[in-house]
């Protein structure tokens, strides 16, 4: 199979889809790789390294989308990328679709495959793909956070550990999966008075008993969350649905109740996220005020630490890359149930639900679309 890797055009994404080492091991097993000139630079891989793992190096990205048969990115794919997709055509990538509908109609009218690494499942109905960016994340989320509390970011001027005599801030997660669990972790910490919510008791459960007196766990309700926010020096919003828009967790009306200098950090901002108040920003212009709190939702986070998160997530997709190229695309959908859930678009249809109930379309089972 010929395989793709354009370089990643969103905002201060330095992220790679291959890795020198992934590509190697596609071509030793008889597959094509081209990858766009500097495609790798901001994980330290040059030209030359993919080269000498067998790579063909091309200088547009109009070269990639021609020929491969299967594009593997890392975010979604932008307005211009979309528009060189072709029918029949397969990509793998994150694409967090509920919220997005100018790329969903995209993909429709395309006629690719999109197959989306987000909802790709594991036998144990876990997310594979989606967690390790969600462990870099919420690890992230609490550096973040300790960044714009302080005075000159326009936070507090509060510091996370506190110190000898004086109180710690107060961290609260909301959500207890891989995000929120990670996030309490490292707050928990680094000194923090940490509150995490969650709808689900286990992994409340999981997190309590690995913490202990470091963490107050609470199920979650709307009185649960407005009485921790209100005292909240920082919240990190980290509710998600797989594949569907994010639950509204944090109301207009209960940021107005927040301390002035606050850090709201929405790490579902790229499934709509948690925080009514919230809206996409990037790397380059990533904060804004609401009510004299500061919301950091940047859709990427894990692309400020590149080469972490390039290695850690290859890890996780080249299995899926091999299989899809070994058996080509429809087969490996047809077979594997696991990627068969990744699969969000196919050939002009919608097949996962959460997609078609968030934008009104019309749901195609995916087995019914591969069978097309």
């Amino acid at each position: 199979m010929l395989i793709g890797v354009p370089k990643e055009i969103k905002v201060h994404e330095y992220r790679v889809g291959l890795t020198p080492e992934s590509a190697r091991e596609l071509i030793a097993r008889g597959h094509r790789v081209l990858v766009e000139k500097d495609a790798g630079a901001g994980i330290g891989a040059g030209d030359a390294d993919y080269g000498a793992a067998g790579a063909s190096i091309v200088s547009t990205p109009e070269e990639i989308f021609a020929a491969a048969e299967l594009i593997v990115k890392v975010k979604e794919p932008l307005a211009g990328e979309r528009a060189r997709l072709r029918p029949g055509q397969a990509l793998f990538t994150y694409l967090h679709l509920a919220p997005d509908a100018d790329q969903v109609r995209d993909l429709v009218e395309s006629g690719a495959i999109a197959i989306a690494y987000e909802t790709v499942s594991s036998p144990t109905g876990e997310l594979p793909l989606l967690a390790p960016m969600s462990e870099i994340a919420g690890r992230m989320a609490i550096q973040v956070a300790a960044h714009y509390l302080e005075r000159p970011s326009g936070g507090r001027g509060v510091l996370i550990s506190g110190a000898t005599g004086l109180s710690p801030a107060r961290i609260v997660v909301l959500g207890a999966g891989v995000v929120g669990s990670n996030a309490a972790r490292i707050a928990a910490g680094m000194g923090a008075d940490v509150a995490a919510l969650s709808r689900s008791a286990g992994p409340l459960q999981r997190l309590q008993a690995e913490l202990g007196p470091r963490l107050r766990a609470f199920l979650s309700t709307p009185e649960d969350i407005d009485r921790e926010v209100r005292q909240a020096d920082a919240v990190i919003g980290s509710a998600m649905v797989p594949g569907g828009l994010a639950p509204k967790l944090l109301s207009r009306a209960m940021l107005a109740t927040m301390k002035k200098g606050a850090v709201l950090v929405d790490v579902s901002i790229d499934q709509g996220g948690c925080f009514e108040t919230s809206r996409p920003t990037t790397h380059a212009d990533p904060v804004y005020a609401v009510d004299g709190v500061l919301h950091y939702c940047v859709a990427n986070m894990p692309g400020a630490v590149p080469r972490t998160s390039t290695y850690a997530l290859n890890r996780a997709t080249l299995p899926f890359v091999l299989e899809l190229a070994q058996r080509g695309v429809l087969d490996a959908l047809r077979q594997n149930a696991g990627l068969r859930d990744g699969l969000n678009i196919c050939r002009g249809k919608v097949t996962r639900k959460e997609v078609a109930e968030a934008l009104g379309y019309s749901l195609t089972e995916a087995q019914a679309a591969l069978a097309a």
